[in-house]
């Protein structure tokens, strides 16, 4: 489910960024900011349970900052 998750906002982020470059730093934000608080609370978890748990969050958050750049970039290629 999570891993859904992911996927779809990073093509969200993707289709936006690359459609509206300047408009798509709010939704890449709040998407970060949503996988921070969830691998923060995941990291409370006492010693390597924590860094385990919060892994999935740090690499998604991850993931979705690069699909945003990567839209970016690519509208940054066109010739308009």
């Amino acid at each position: 489910m999570l891993i859904g998750a992911v996927i779809v906002v990073c093509i969200v982020l993707l289709v936006l960024a690359f459609v509206f470059p300047r408009l798509s730093r709010h939704p890449q934000r709040g998407a970060q900011r949503t996988f921070g608080m969830g691998g923060r609370a995941a990291g409370k978890a006492p010693g390597k349970l924590g860094t385990w748990l919060s892994k999935p969050f740090h690499s998604s958050s991850k993931a979705a900052g690069k699909s945003a750049n990567a839209g970016r970039k690519g509208r940054g290629k066109l010739p308009l």
